[in-house]
């Protein structure tokens, strides 16, 4: 908006307007949690979830604000398209459903919330077809797979779907998933960098960061607040969009690996037992990151910490060999 007001800016303009963008994402994230925490429904602890208990009665949904102060802020500093303004409306959609849940007396039905995740997917898959051709490359032989627009608007909905529900299932140890959320975050944001015309989007990256790590200034252990379904998913949502966007989808493997073992596996195994009868990993307790705490004795803090190395590992390995070499 500021931008579109000044008429367009020359290249030191448009730097400063983007150090306020990053600076209002990160003070106002900081300013708003600190005022508004109280204001936000209480968590009812997790009953089967390792150490659930400790969160009882902490501010849960904290998402709805960082949320909000990242969509504003990219609206109110940079030059949006219709493009990102769908998916930001669509980031908003994500973290509604969350927060409305998480102020629910009766937690919504996982097919309920399915079925909204089904038809964010749909909303932003028939976006990026509209903008976008339904191709892709792959990054480390930069081959481009061009596919029929249905079976990619197929593959994006499976893509976005699984990226909201895996980033919302990690969420719960104190800075786990904000952390690895940060490490994903900022592997898209050297793949953008790396394209040469992803500026926008880098800003928005950044901006979503600091959002974030304002957001893990309370959340850090033991924690004040608690993120809830409205943080969680929207991030979730966000990472699998970055993947689209930069044409790279494949990319959302190796960046979102710990996601993907940590939330992935425990829906696998919910949804065999459920559908098919079929019992795997019966001595291997998900979401992962109880497995660790109960299981194998790692403290809440080792937890947060080697699942993120892991994840820093794997995601510097994967952009040396793809981009940086």
């Amino acid at each position: 908006m500021i931008y579109y007001l000044l008429d367009g800016l020359r290249n030191e303009g448009y730097r400063y307007l983007v150090l306020g963008c990053l600076a209002c994402s990160f003070l106002l994230t900081i300013f708003l949690l600190k005022v508004l925490k109280n204001s936000l429904p209480a968590d009812g602890g997790r009953k089967f979830a390792v150490n659930g208990s400790l969160s009882k009665g902490k501010p849960r949904g904290a998402g709805i604000i960082f949320v909000l102060v990242h969509v504003l802020v990219v609206f109110v500093f940079l030059p949006v398209d219709k493009e990102l303004i769908i998916y930001l409306i669509m980031v908003i959609g994500a973290m509604l459903s969350g927060y409305l849940d998480d102020a629910s007396e009766t937690p919504w039905g996982e097919y309920k919330k399915g079925l909204v995740d089904f038809i964010i997917a749909l909303v932003c898959t028939l976006t990026y077809l509209n903008f976008n051709p339904s191709e892709f490359t792959v990054a480390i032989t930069g081959a481009t797979v061009k596919l029929h627009p249905v079976l990619f608007a197929v593959l994006a909905i499976i893509l976005i779907w699984t990226s909201i529900n895996v980033v919302n299932c990690t969420d719960g140890v104190d800075g786990l998933s904000g952390t690895l959320s940060l490490v994903t975050l900022m592997a898209f944001y050297v793949v953008f960098n790396s394209l040469g015309n992803g500026s926008l989007y880098c800003t928005v990256i950044l901006s979503f960061v600091l959002c974030i790590i304002g957001y893990l200034w309370y959340n850090a252990s033991p924690s004040k607040l608690l993120m809830g379904d409205a943080g969680s998913r929207a991030i979730g949502l966000f990472i699998a969009l970055l993947a689209l966007k930069c044409g790279r989808p494949l990319l959302f493997i190796p960046f979102a690996i710990v996601f993907i073992a940590d939330g992935g596996l425990g829906l696998i195994k919910v949804s065999l037992i459920r559908f098919l009868k079929i019992h795997i990993l019966k001595n291997t307790r998900t979401p992962l990151h109880d497995h660790a705490r109960k299981n194998v004795g790692w403290s809440d803090t080792q937890t947060v910490f080697r699942f993120t190395i892991i994840a820093v590992v794997v995601c510097v390995a994967y952009l040396y060999a793809a981009i940086i070499r």
